[in-house]
């Protein structure tokens, strides 16, 4: 009974998040944010803490805990950059994917038809990445359309 009641909430959120899309996007940015902003924190504290064995890696944990303690504030207060981090990440793994399609194509093997089928899904990520880049309401449906589909998996899960 909690499960049904858990997936009827998801369906319920997932078409309020696809009629209102930025409605899911700003707590996936805050959420993100915030625990980005807690690894930023940790990675500060240990860098400083690390100084005292290692120069080099303290440094390197200080520069990361900086660049997250920017990027968590980023996207607590602005979703837009969140949906920007995320749609170049997807655009980054895109080009990787092409990259190894691109190889598994060219080299000699049973690996083909994996090349291929990673080229046309790399296409499609680059195609997707530069949408959430160039739009964050893309974003939000796709948060939709993920809660509707979980509810609906939940929905017909057999315990």
């Amino acid at each position: 009974m909690q499960k049904m009641g858990s997936a009827i909430i998801l369906i319920i959120l997932g078409l309020i998040v696809l009629a209102f899309p930025l409605i899911g996007l700003v707590p996936a940015a805050v959420l993100t944010g915030f625990l980005v902003l807690i690894l930023g924190l940790g990675l500060l504290f240990g860098g400083i803490a690390e100084m005292g064995e290692s120069a080099g890696l303290g440094i390197l944990e200080i520069i990361l805990g900086i660049i997250a303690l920017i990027l968590g504030i980023g996207f607590i207060f602005n979703p837009a950059l969140f949906s920007f981090v995320a749609g170049l990440i997807v655009y980054l793994v895109g080009i990787f994917l092409i990259i190894v399609g691109i190889v598994g194509i060219v080299t000699k093997g049973d690996s083909r038809w994996n090349g291929v089928i990673a080229l046309i899904i790399g296409i499609l990520y680059i195609i997707v990445g530069t949408l959430f880049v160039s739009n964050p309401i893309y974003l939000g449906i796709l948060i939709g359309l993920w809660l509707l589909i979980m509810g609906i998996m939940m929905l017909f899960q057999r315990d």
